[in-house]
């Protein structure tokens, strides 16, 4: 059984624990299960393209929600009669359910499935409240220099 052990990075670091807690909740979901086939994709700077290899899978077999921070991707294979026996099943013919975890302020732009590939793209957009602003230095230099000269001058009476 693998186990990541982040206990050194919980130690020095402050305010990590949900991501810390999302890589090892992911660590131990994905130990199994690799249906449906699937590629992650960035596509620009704040632009993403997840692509499911889904053969046989019609657009009304398939339910895609998006809710805050998951994206989950479940399909329902339909009963096919057949008219002849079956001599080999090599397709898989079964349900699923794939879950992405999405970072904050990502949301789904569009999805279309073609030639047997469902196509998910997702964009990631900042408030611009959250967008990073470049912060003025305020105050003027002389209450610098006056702080300044009362340390010299302490230091000269000692």
């Amino acid at each position: 059984m693998n186990r990541l052990d982040f206990t050194p990075y919980r130690r020095s670091t402050v305010g990590f624990d949900h991501l810390f807690d999302l890589l090892e909740r992911q660590a131990r979901n994905s130990g199994g299960d690799n249906y449906p086939p699937f590629n992650i994709e960035r596509r620009g700077d704040d632009e993403y393209r997840i692509t499911l290899a889904l053969a046989g899978f019609r657009a009304e077999d398939l339910d895609i929600t998006a809710q805050q921070n998951m994206l989950v991707v479940q399909g329902k294979k339909r009963d096919e009669l057949t008219a002849g026996d079956m001599l080999h099943v090599g397709i898989a013919n079964r349900g699923f359910e794939r879950r992405f975890e999405l970072a904050d302020h990502v949301r789904v732009e569009n999805a279309a499935l073609a030639d047997g590939l469902l196509v998910i793209d997702l964009v990631r957009e900042v408030p611009e409240a959250m967008k990073p602003k470049k912060i003025a230095i305020g105050g003027s230099s002389s209450r610098l220099e006056v702080v300044k000269d009362k340390s010299d001058d302490q230091a000269d009476a000692a």
